[in-house]
């Protein structure tokens, strides 16, 4: 007799399932459902269709080969069948069956099942608000919001918009909106920097800059209120701090996973409320599978059970539980968190822990941030790149790296090679130092980037100096008139003394001309060096310790990560 598979939820993992199921083991009888009327759709292109990169709608629904995916598909191509527009409500895990019903007939039913797949994905936040039902309101995780969203735009009835929320959705929303359509646009975050929980500040606020530097205002530390409006629409905004005008809201304050159903069926979850799953992706009860948004897997990093809802992780897992399903017995490694995000010239992707997170985890780590060229520093073209990598102290254990740079390609390239150092081994700085990347002056230096991240790491660890962030370096400056640090510029002449020429306190002593100048430096004061990357700042670090000057502090990333985070302004 067949096995009976019933899957519910047809967005990614759902479907990816099926289709792994059915080519591995043909005779299977399965039946996927979805309470919605759209299946099967790259969620993560919406904000590409809002600024019109993307042009069709469909494109998002359509396979490589330009067909789209609908029931008919499905039922066609991949040889199951798909019952959209139809909810599922409860599960038995006794009779082994979900009751559905069909949400256009109201008629409902018991679907039989030997093995059952949740793939239920996860709830938009919404912010328990008055005005949050008005019209104009979205959430932009659905084909309709995209649509009705650029529809807006292109009758030209939106002119204010508002993000609540400083995360994936709400910045590339912000970025379609204001580059696309010219909408005055407005994102209110309530914590204390943009996209806390996966960068570090100093990263927060490069993506903050960018932001910014194309007329989105950044709002922090705000809390929204209320929605209001006239004749059921959108008109403003009120915050704890303000009243904003807007047209068009987006509700973008993370996501709940939708684990109810399994919960009720006695199912084990996490506190947040996903679903726990093993290495194989079975639940706790055995003939029940899990994954993507509405699930929790392993951190591969910390041990522990965490929540990452990202479309490349549920096609994987998809992949995974399919080849079971077919009694393959395949399993997920669990995650490190490897992903990126495109703002408007500036790119930002991580791997692993960011600093804050390393040490909530129980980490005794530390921090190191670099900025370099990502070509050879001869090649006509070529752009500054920013890495921050994260360290622990007594294992020299890396933990995670984050990058920002105008080149999202290489940057990424970067990231990725360190994600799969933390997936399948437990690096080191040293092998961060010595990892192996293409070089070619088109593509990288000779001593690429990452592999400076890992010799700055290196040095930190091995006490050769002390950093400190641009961040710091800029607080130093602001209170110079209580701590008496001497501060030096090490970049060429000419960059140094404009410097200067603002502020008696601003020292330009270039690299080349350290040694000769060492009776200006005061040998009873702190002093603070900084250059345009870090790298002529330490050069002159080394020849100031050489001459018994060590109470010295180093600016990572040096000027121009000060640049990125918009804090230039403030020296």
């Amino acid at each position: 007799m067949a096995q009976k598979v019933v899957i519910i939820g047809g967005v990614a993992l759902g479907p990816k399932a099926a289709c792994r199921c059915l080519r591995l083991a043909p005779d299977t009888e399965l039946t996927l459902v979805d309470e919605n009327t759209f299946i099967s759709y790259g969620g993560c292109g919406l904000p590409y269709y809002v600024s019109g990169e993307i042009q069709a709608l469909d494109a998002l629904r359509s396979t490589n080969y330009q067909v789209v995916r609908d029931p008919d598909f499905f039922a066609r191509m991949k040889g199951f069948k798909v019952r959209n527009q139809t909810r599922a409500l409860s599960i038995d895990r006794v009779k082994k069956c979900v009751r559905v019903r069909d949400l256009v007939t109201q008629a409902e039913e018991d679907l039989p099942y030997d093995k059952l797949v949740l793939a239920c994905g996860a709830k938009p936040r919404m912010p328990n608000v008055d005005g949050h039902d008005l019209s104009h309101v979205y959430t932009l995780t659905k084909l309709e919001d995209a649509q009705n969203i650029r529809k807006a735009c292109e009758n030209g009835s939106v002119t204010e918009a508002v993000i609540v929320g400083g995360g994936f959705i709400g910045l590339e929303s912000a970025v379609a909106l204001a580059d696309m359509w010219g909408v005055k646009v407005t994102v209110l975050e309530m914590d204390e920097h943009l996209m806390r929980s996966v960068l570090p500040e100093s990263m927060g606020l490069m993506a903050e800059n960018d932001l910014v530097q194309h007329n989105v205002r950044v709002c922090k530390n705000e809390k929204l209120l209320k929605i209001e409006g006239n004749d059921g629409k959108v008109q403003r905004v009120v915050t704890n701090k303000q009243t904003i005008d807007a047209q068009l809201v987006i509700m973008a304050a993370g996501f709940i996973p939708n684990g109810e159903l399994a919960k009720q069926a006695g199912l084990e979850t996490i506190a947040n409320g996903a679903i726990k799953v093993d290495a194989s992706m079975r639940t706790s009860d055995p003939d029940i599978y899990a994954g993507g948004d509405c699930c929790s897997i392993q951190n591969i990093i910390t041990g522990k059970y965490g929540y990452l809802p990202l479309g490349s992780l549920s096609n994987r897992q998809g992949r995974i539980i399919g080849s079971n399903l077919a009694g393959i017995n395949d399993t997920f490694p669990g995650y490190v968190g490897t992903w990126a995000i495109k703002l408007f010239d500036l790119s930002i992707a991580s791997t692993g822990l960011t600093i804050d997170r390393a040490r909530l985890e129980g980490f005794d780590a530390i921090s190191v941030c670099v900025e370099q060229l990502d070509r050879a520093h001869f090649y006509p073209e070529k752009d500054m790149m920013c890495l921050e990598i994260v360290v622990e102290k007594g294992t020299r254990r890396v933990l995670g790296m984050q990058g920002a740079s105008l080149n999202g390609h290489g940057l990424k390239a970067r990231i990725d090679a360190v994600s799969a150092c933390l997936q399948y081994a437990k690096p080191t700085v040293n092998d961060i130092s010595n990892l192996e990347v293409g070089y070619a002056p088109p593509f990288a230096s000779a001593m690429d980037v990452v592999n400076v991240a890992g010799n700055v790491a290196d040095n930190v660890l091995s006490g050769r100096f002390t950093p400190i962030t641009g961040q710091d370096f800029v607080k130093l400056w602001k209170e110079r008139a209580d701590n008496h640090i001497f501060f030096i510029d090490a970049r060429p002449a000419q960059a140094g003394k404009a410097m200067e020429a603002k502020n008696a306190d601003w020292h330009a002593i270039p690299l080349e001309e350290m040694e000769a100048r060492l009776s200006e430096l005061p040998r009873d004061r702190e002093i603070a060096i900084i250059c345009n990357t870090g790298l002529r700042s330490f050069e002159s670090l080394l020849i100031l310790q050489r001459k018994g000057i060590t109470n010295i502090v180093n600016s990572l990333g040096g000027m121009q990560a000060l640049k990125q985070m918009g804090l230039d302004r403030d020296l």
